[in-house]
């Protein structure tokens, strides 16, 4: 299974690096984007927003290098059995999520129009976030105290007790 939640990692930050390196090359070459599927067409108007650049840097570049650090991380997990490694792909997935929904956030709610490439993106990342789950649950911890013997039952006794009569 963890093999599997890997491959898919893969698979899905492949086609998140199509999606972002699309929405990048439109915005570098100011052609519109193709996006009129099921009346979500405001994917040219969340593009040219104040919102699609952060510190004059597109969005979607963060996108392309988002997706390549999951493939890079994915990639070497495959390789590199590693507990640290799979902490960090959940972490950066995590981060990924977060941005995501605050993305959607913007559009919904600033900029009152939707990207179908955008949403196929938070899509994406949801789906590599809970295959990152699967790769390396998050166990509860024990503590050493809670395998000491509980306080109701007594400790066994040297003199057994005899009847008395």
């Amino acid at each position: 299974m963890k093999r599997a939640s890997v491959i898919g990692i893969l698979i899905l930050s492949f086609c998140g690096l199509v999606d972002s390196i699309y929405i990048t090359q439109h915005e570098v070459s100011g052609t519109p984007l193709l996006c009129n599927i099921q009346n979500f067409n405001g994917c040219n108007i969340v593009a040219a927003s104040p919102y699609a650049h952060l510190f004059g840097i597109p969005i979607a570049e963060f996108g392309v290098l988002f997706y390549s650090i999951i493939f890079v991380l994915a990639a070497l997990e495959i390789v590199i059995f590693d507990q640290l490694l799979r902490r960090v792909l959940q972490i950066a997935s995590l981060v990924g999520v977060l941005a995501s929904f605050y993305f959607i956030f913007v559009q919904v709610f600033l900029i009152r129009a939707l990207c179908t490439y955008c949403l196929a993106s938070a899509f994406i990342t949801i789906l590599i976030l809970f295959l990152a789950s699967l790769i390396e649950p998050i166990k509860k911890r024990t503590h050493p105290s809670s395998t000491a013997v509980p306080l109701s039952s007594s400790p066994p006794s040297r003199f057994p007790m005899s009847p008395t009569t």
